[in-house]
């Protein structure tokens, strides 16, 4: 050990401490952080996962829930975490679900990473790609974003992520409706919820926040209602304990993904919590009085949902985003 480094003692036991909480200014050893890890976990999913004492449905069949997952840190700390926690009910069926974006040297080694996770848990693993649904893979629509942008003004300065964000969307509302599942965790950690929040208020879009999971009081007609268990964790604490636990997870970066909005909106999370520990907790404590008071002022009726006039998806539109970006990309 150099000399002048000092390892702090974990503050729940005597062991090493593997990482400090600023926010709540605890050091913890990889056990301890990872028993705090399942426990708010747990708290989330008592809270919006609803499941009776038997939850199996009229006709036997299992309660499904499909567990979103890419082949990164944080779907794999969600799947083994909800897997251990209510993995032995066999009245509900965990289900493994990925999407194929078509990016090469990104989403195959990470989907290895993904199936050998599933496999190790013994939970069924299913997937879908951008081809199998009718989109380019996103590496053809990277190559020809500058042709769109030619030929429309909506599409100029779109950035991959914008595409790749919709066309996933509807990637995960096929697999739900494949596996027939009740109900679609994601992986969602503190600062993802931070940075959609930031992003929301920066376009004065309080609706679409307003519509983040999870959406166990508020489910959408049409759409498999997602919740999202880690959301109050932060993304240091689960790429510590992906790591400490030897979870199989893919650890680089998309290539398409520089210059995404995300990644200003990152750095922002990043520097507010740097200055002042628990600005992520702030912001989603703030999304939750919010959404309160929106709902507790605004009725929304079945009038207000739309299906798309060509794929026939939930949207806010007459046409759905995704048929419009696949009518650009054909024009190319």
């Amino acid at each position: 050990m150099c000399a002048g480094i000092l390892i702090e003692r974990c503050s729940k036991c005597p062991s090493k401490s593997i990482l400090h909480q600023a926010y709540s200014g605890q050091h913890l050893c990889g056990k301890c952080l990872s028993d705090s890890i399942r426990k708010r976990t747990s708290k989330e999913l008592r809270k919006q996962l609803i499941l009776p004492k038997n939850a199996r449905h009229e006709d036997d069949s299992p309660f499904r829930l499909l567990v979103a997952i890419s082949g990164g840190k944080d779907s794999a700390v969600l799947l083994s975490t909800i897997v251990d926690i209510i993995g032995q009910r066999r009245d509900v069926e965990i289900i493994a679900g990925c999407v194929d974006e078509g990016i090469d040297g990104y989403r195959k080694p990470s989907m290895e990473c993904a199936r050998e996770l599933a496999k190790t848990l013994g939970i069924r693993f299913v997937s879908v790609s951008y081809s199998e649904l009718g989109y380019d893979e996103m590496d053809t629509v990277v190559s020809k974003m500058p042709g769109m942008g030619e030929l429309h003004d909506e599409a100029r300065g779109m950035k991959p992520c914008s595409f790749c964000g919709v066309f996933r969307r509807q990637g995960l509302n096929s697999l739900a409706r494949k596996t027939k599942a009740d109900i679609m965790a994601l992986g969602h950690n503190l600062d993802d919820m931070a940075q959609s929040i930031l992003m929301n208020l920066q376009k004065g879009d309080i609706e679409r926040s307003v519509r983040l999971a999870p959406h166990t009081e508020s489910p959408v007609e049409g759409l498999t209602p997602r919740i999202v268990p880690l959301r109050w964790i932060p993304e240091q604490e689960i790429h510590a304990h992906a790591v400490v636990s030897n979870l199989p997870f893919f650890h680089g970066d998309c290539p398409h993904a520089p210059g995404a909005m995300r990644q200003l909106s990152r750095d922002i999370v990043a520097d507010l919590e740097q200055i002042t520990p628990g600005s992520r907790h702030g912001l989603l404590h703030s999304l939750e009085e919010i959404r309160r008071l929106y709902r507790d002022s605004t009725k929304e009726t079945a009038s207000t949902i739309k299906k798309c006039s060509i794929c026939k998806e939930v949207t806010s539109r007459t046409v759905c985003q995704a048929c419009t970006m696949k009518s650009w990309l054909s024009e190319v």
